[in-house]
């Protein structure tokens, strides 16, 4: 990715490899201080949660994606250092370009999409302009670079600022440097794209992620049918949360704590609970034969909700249960690695 202006050095004879260069860049001051190394003592975003909507938050047609390409990652990547890349980039919009040739949503040059290309949708293309390709790219790559960053404790700033420099400057760049190159190199720009992304996704981040602190399976069943498994049976034409096969009358409980949004009939989902959680995050269970909440009500993780059953659009009794970036059907995101962010076992 990169900066608009790294054009101009590049012209002094300066040697880059940018991966890519974006439409601009907001000096913004985060909130810490260093030796003008870059890195040392910037706040990482916790939690699995994003902001969604309004001035400093994610858009929700794109939150399923980020989350979905961050739990895909097993170095532990923050969504909202994804998401604060993806508005520094190209400000979320899928046609963004650049005067080097830096394409889409994630600002990818045709060379490195090459590597990383992805075809995240399924749907036989790697399309560098579409948000469901791009999206996981970023993701694979930027997981790749925080890998080899967590190899050098020794370099300046942490794994995730060094990453961040390898995706604006090359991985080259920070092995020079020792960590994230310094004020001094090419006028600042990858020192002050990584101060902008840890800015911005301190702010992108939902607040209350990431504890384990009052958070349970919704049930005391293994899961059965997976997320995404495809079908005729149902509307989208897959499986959007995860079942636990129980019988009818088990105690379903509210898997963290949270506020209800919705309680009672949901049309093929039967009689159904939408809570919403602390980090942004709605997670729905359906199918009740009873509800015990109501709209407006504030719960403690692990409270009882109803009791599973075979209300709705089913085959046969279980609970369905499903993570969600918004209250309704559609905004779906992998509900396992969401609860295992939470420490839940499943």
């Amino acid at each position: 990715m990169g900066i608009k202006r790294v054009v101009a050095v590049v012209a002094t004879g300066l040697v880059m490899t940018p991966v890519a260069l974006g439409v601009g860049v907001v000096m913004l001051v985060a909130a810490f201080d260093d030796d003008k190394g870059g890195g040392g003592g910037a706040q990482e975003p916790t939690g699995s949660g994003l902001r969604i909507g309004g001035k400093n938050g994610v858009p929700a047609k794109y939150a399923p994606l980020i989350m979905n390409a961050a739990a895909s990652c097993d170095q532990g990547l923050p969504p909202a250092i994804l998401a604060a890349q993806l508005k520094q980039e190209s400000g979320f919009r899928p046609d963004a370009g650049s005067s080097v040739g830096a394409q889409g949503i994630a600002q990818f040059m045709p060379g490195t999409w090459q590597t990383w290309g992805r075809d995240g949708n399924g749907d036989g293309r790697k399309d560098v302009w579409d948000p469901e390709d791009a999206i996981p790219a970023q993701a694979d790559f930027m997981c790749s670079l925080l890998k080899k960053g967590k190899k050098h404790p020794e370099y300046r700033g942490s794994p995730i600022e060094q990453a961040l420099a390898g995706y604006n400057a090359g991985w080259g760049r920070v092995d020079q440097y020792r960590g994230v190159p310094p004020e001094s190199f090419a006028q600042g720009q990858t020192y002050h794209y990584v101060k902008n992304i840890m800015a911005m996704s301190a702010e992108m981040a939902a607040s209350g992620g990431g504890s384990s602190a009052g958070w349970t399976v919704p049930v005391n069943a293994p899961a059965s049918t997976p997320y995404r498994q495809r079908g005729p049976m149902w509307s989208s034409g897959y499986h959007t949360g995860i079942d636990f096969v129980v019988p009818v009358g088990t105690p379903v409980t509210t898997a963290g704590p949270g506020t209800v949004v919705t309680a009672g009939p949901g049309g093929a989902y039967g009689n159904q609970v939408v809570i919403r959680h602390d980090d942004g995050v709605y997670t729905q269970y359906a199918h009740l034969s009873k509800v015990n909440v109501k709209a407006g009500q504030k719960l403690a993780g692990g409270t009882q909700i109803g009791l599973s059953g075979a209300t709705g659009n089913v085959s046969g009794p279980h609970l369905h249960f499903e993570a969600r970036t918004g209250p309704a059907y559609g905004s779906d995101i992998s509900p396992i690695p969401y609860l295992r962010k939470h420490g839940v076992t499943v």
